[in-house]
This record gives C-alpha cells, sequence and structure tokens, in this order.
C-alpha cells in the first residue's frame, strides 16, 4: 500500500510538471504586432512582398519566436526581439543585403552559377543553402568553415 501511494505521488509530479508545457502554444497575430526590429527587416529586405501570415510561439516564459510567412512562399523566423535567425527562401533567392558581406562573396565568388535560398544565423555560425543545393558552413564573422552534406 505504502508503494503505491509512493508511485502516485510520483506519477502526480510528473503530471504536474509535464502540463507546463500544455500552455506553450502557437498565435496567429496581425504583422502590425511584429517587433519593431523584425517590420523594419521586412521593410527593408522584403519591401513591396505581403505578409501572408505571421505566428507568434508563445512558450511558458513569453514569446520564443516568430514565423513570418509572405505571399511569395519565403518564410522567416525572428527571435522574441525580432532579429532574424532565419530566411527561407523555398528554393527561390533570398535579397542580400541582410547576409554578412564575407558570405555573400564566398558564395557568388566560388558557386558563381548559383544563388542563396536559405541562410540560417545561430549563435556562433551562420549556414546558407545554394540553389545547386549544397549546405555552406561559416563561423560568425563569415569566414568559410566547410560544405555540410
Amino acid at each position: 500500500m505504502k508503494n503505491v501511494k509512493k508511485i502516485t505521488g510520483i506519477l502526480m509530479m510528473m503530471f504536474l510538471l509535464s502540463g507546463g508545457f500544455v500552455f506553450a502554444q502557437d498565435r496567429a497575430i496581425n504583422a502590425n504586432q511584429l517587433p519593431k526590429t523584425a517590420k523594419t527587416f521586412l521593410s527593408s529586405h522584403f519591401k513591396g512582398i505581403p505578409v501572408n501570415s505571421a505566428i507568434e510561439d508563445r512558450e511558458i516564459y513569453g514569446v520564443d519566436e516568430y514565423k513570418v510567412y509572405l505571399t511569395n512562399g519565403m518564410k522567416m523566423e525572428f527571435d522574441s526581439s525580432g532579429n532574424w535567425k532565419e530566411v527561407d527562401g523555398k528554393h527561390q533567392k533570398v535579397p542580400y543585403g541582410f547576409i554578412p558581406a564575407a558570405i555573400r562573396n564566398y558564395s557568388t565568388k566560388n558557386f558563381p552559377n548559383t544563388y542563396i535560398t536559405k541562410v540560417e544565423k545561430k549563435r556562433w555560425s551562420y549556414k546558407a543553402e545554394l540553389s545547386n543545393g549544397l549546405e555552406l558552413e561559416f563561423d560568425r564573422n563569415g569566414n568559410f568553415k566547410r560544405i555540410d552534406d
């Protein structure tokens, strides 16, 4: 009987702890509700391409990230402050204005008949996907590291 109470207590605790994850949810928002930094990014680099939808990815402790889908099919991800994390052109050429010059220069010099279709900014690195399917990895300063296969 004592073990049943102990197991029941453990299961109850696990249920309560896992229940916190239920509160994490995505919520559709208006593009005007995006952080100013994200709105500025969109108007600077994607001028004239309307936002089809915007999603606020909420976690227990607030907003984790924003996802923005444009009418031309492109998708962006922004952190909670509105800084870009990923721009996916969905096989279309992404604008180069926000991509660090070292990455732009390396990809155009070494792969002249291709263009960047997706770029991802991580904490210590960048990843750029080219129209020919290659994925290039760079350090945080834009120095080429390797081709990811």
